[in-house]
């Protein structure tokens, strides 16, 4: 096992990895922008260095800086997070060049799962089911038209090394092609240096559900189950749950099979979900991996009593998995709400100081956060400020939970996303397990 690590993030992952570290017994080591010196993952930490000022690309992301930083503490390994360079296979192989342990997968993996593309392929030849579409970039807009005519309309366009939404669109018609073509094209070049597309057919009206994986580096690869995380605005998540109420034990097993095949093609070995995208008919289709440790985890960590954080840093140390799939249950339902500051209705940042802070508590209810009273939300990063996550033993019984948690939590001075998450939890078509992709669009028009 390794004896320090250094943390590459700030935040709630921040803390989280700390708190797995402490319970594995290693030492751990913070990197902190000048705006993060008062931030709680640089108090608990064992080490800590100031990387550069609060510009991501200047401390978050300056990768000379956090090697560094780990060279200078004899930090052993690096653990990403999420975000920032989690899926930065550049800095992967910096680390491995350096004789530093990346907690993830190797390069190699990271770079053929983070282009659209090339985990098409590797996928398709384990007999993982995709929607019909390109197998490689498309570049030219005459040609992206007569392969959207040829696929049938609506078609989307995707960036090929891209997420989040950004170099995406969705066309109805060739009419509006050649435009939503150029737009995907000069969002992917400004938002992943890459401005390469690719098109497939566009699902209507899916369910967003996605499996988690973990994997180690003798070969053993096990799924955890789904999470659905159908509750999105421009395809940012808000709520995540597990397991997904479009499940069925056959599904679950199916999905979870592909998603095992998938990583095993890619010599995959730490955490990492394959995100399906489900139709009304149950039938389901790879979208992309995360080559990660992602936002919603808590809710598989929830129903199955899996740490995921901890196994991903075993994994790294070169310590065979404690699971086999057999081991794997799924026990009640948990619900995650991203708490934000962003105004519940507008959804624009709401950075600024806490002037309040309390958490709910009781049975079958955690937070994940990293902020206090008196707390300054910095507006140079993500506006995620908590994760709030329940579980109990039925669904029902979940919403209510999460209803009356979020009754409890109290956090004044700047706008938050409660309210929202409030609406969601009282919606009848939420209660009925009635969502998919396009949820909240509908939930608005009412």
């Amino acid at each position: 096992m390794f004896h320090k690590v250094l943390i590459a993030n700030r935040g709630e992952i921040a803390l989280r990895i700390i708190r797995a570290c402490k319970e594995l017994g290693i030492k751990t080591v913070a990197v902190y922008s000048t705006a993060d010196s008062d931030s709680l993952h640089v108090r608990l930490a064992d080490e800590s260095v100031c990387i550069g000022p609060p510009p991501s690309i200047q401390s978050y992301l300056n990768i000379n800086a956090i090697i560094s930083a780990a060279e200078l503490t004899d930090a052993e390994a690096i653990h990403p997070g999420y975000g920032f360079l989690s899926e930065n296979a550049a800095f992967a192989e910096i680390c491995e060049n350096c004789g530093i342990t990346f907690i993830g997968p190797t390069s190699e993996s990271m770079r053929i799962m983070g282009d659209k593309i090339s985990a098409r392929q590797a996928v398709i030849k384990e007999g993982v089911p995709i929607l019909p579409g390109t197998k490689e970039g498309v570049n030219d807009v005459n040609e992206a038209v007569k392969i959207a005519k040829k696929i049938g309309f609506p078609v989307i366009i995707k960036a090929t090394a891209g997420g989040g939404g950004r170099g995406m669109k969705i066309v109805h018609s060739p009419a509006t092609l050649p435009n939503a073509f150029a737009t995907a094209r000069a969002e992917a070049q400004a938002g992943f240096g890459n401005p390469e597309v690719y098109i497939e057919k566009y699902c209507e009206n899916p369910r967003h559900v996605e499996i988690q994986i973990l994997a180690d580096k003798h070969g053993n690869v096990i799924h955890l189950g789904e999470r659905d995380c159908s509750i999105q605005r421009r395809h940012q998540k808000l709520i995540e749950e597990a397991p997904s109420t479009v499940s069925t034990p056959e599904l679950r097993k199916a999905m979870g099979d592909a998603a095992v095949r998938a990583a095993r093609a890619v010599s995959y070995s730490s955490a990492g979900t394959m995100e399906f995208l489900v139709d009304k008919n149950n039938n389901f289709y790879f979208m992309e991996m995360n080559t990660r440790v992602q936002v919603e985890h808590p809710v598989t960590e929830m129903v199955t009593g899996v740490d995921i954080v901890r196994e991903q840093i075993r994994s790294a140390a070169g310590l065979k998995l404690r699971y086999k799939q057999s081991d794997i249950k799924i026990s009640g339902h948990a619900i995650e709400c991203r708490i934000n500051a962003e105004d519940s209705v507008k959804f624009t940042p709401c950075p600024g100081k806490i002037t309040a802070y309390h958490t709910p508590g009781g049975l079958g209810v955690r937070v994940d956060s990293f902020v206090y009273d008196q707390y300054s939300v910095l507006p140079h990063y993500d506006s995620l400020i908590a994760k709030l996550i329940v579980h109990a033993e039925t669904r029902d019984d979940a919403i209510r939970r999460m209803a009356r948690a979020l009754d409890e939590y109290i956090i004044e001075g700047i706008k938050t996303t409660i309210p929202f998450h409030k609406r969601i939890m009282a919606n009848k078509d939420f209660i009925e397990g009635n969502i998919d992709t396009s949820f909240l669009e509908r939930m608005v028009l009412e």
